[in-house]
């Protein structure tokens, strides 16, 4: 029987752990075969060591094809995702990769907004240097502690908004407020996004308001992270605009924003 290589689990060495806040982390992984046919959007599933039985699925943060690298960028929210930060350079980690259909790629002179909310945000950085100049980025945290990645999408040469809950880094509020400035200011070929529904929410019903093609990412727990085990469905419409359940591992993460049943 023939089998999809890149849905085959890879033995895949650690290069290099760094800690960005006090619960997120960046993980460099050596997989050439992984990161020659990774797209922006798409994701991997990683299953830490010990008596774990479910992988945890966590967004493709940086893809370096000649090096035969992919990074992601993780928050520790459970002894999954803690044993994971234990890891150090030189481990190996036992990984399914590249899952998922990622985000639709424009010519690098299209204008985008890319729009991340928390741990939304990784995503993001890798369209961020696709489109380089081209990008307006706009991240949403909690508060300043919680910031992350945005020196890596300065050196892009995006725009870059900041947004804090709180006000303790870069503007107070939600990304809504810039979004629809930006949007105003020239209209994007399109916008991308990456975080919690109700911003998902809000910024494909400005996307529908203003006309904008719009692609989100969704979360969604996982299981197998294949479509196999069916855990991860999403309310979506089809051509006709008819109901219909897909699941984010198989079908997405990404999907048209006008796809979703909000």
């Amino acid at each position: 029987m023939k089998q999809d290589r890149y849905k085959e689990r890879l033995a895949c060495r650690v290069r290099a752990m760094e800690q960005l806040t006090a619960a997120a982390w960046s993980m460099v992984i050596e997989c050439l075969e992984a990161a020659a046919k990774a797209v922006p959007g798409q994701f991997v599933h990683i299953l830490p060591a010990g008596s774990f039985t479910l992988r945890r699925p966590i967004s493709i943060c940086g893809i370096d094809k000649e090096a035969g690298t992919l990074r992601i960028v993780f928050e520790v929210r459970g002894k999954g995702t803690d044993a994971l930060s234990q890891l150090h350079a030189g481990d190996t980690v036992d990984m399914l990769a590249p899952l998922g259909h990622g985000f639709t790629l424009l010519p690098e002179n299209a204008r985008v907004i890319l729009i991340g909310g928390g741990i939304g945000t990784p995503p993001m950085l890798p369209l961020a240097r696709h489109y380089g100049a081209d990008a307006v980025v706009i991240s949403g945290f909690r508060n300043a502690d919680a910031v992350i990645l945005q020196q890596d999408f300065a050196e892009t040469g995006a725009k870059t908004i900041l947004c804090t809950d709180d006000g303790s880094a870069g503007r107070a509020g939600l990304v809504t407020l810039p979004l629809e400035e930006e949007i105003c200011a020239e209209k994007p070929a399109m916008i991308c996004a990456c975080g919690p529904l109700p911003m998902l929410k809000a910024a494909a019903a400005l996307a529908q308001k203003h006309q904008i093609p719009c692609e989100v990412s969704l979360e969604e727990r996982m299981g197998c992270g294949i479509g196999a085990c069916l855990v991860c469905a999403c309310r979506t419409l089809d051509e006709h605009g008819d109901e219909q359940y897909l699941h984010v591992c198989r079908n997405g993460p990404v999907f048209k924003a006008e796809e979703v049943v909000w």
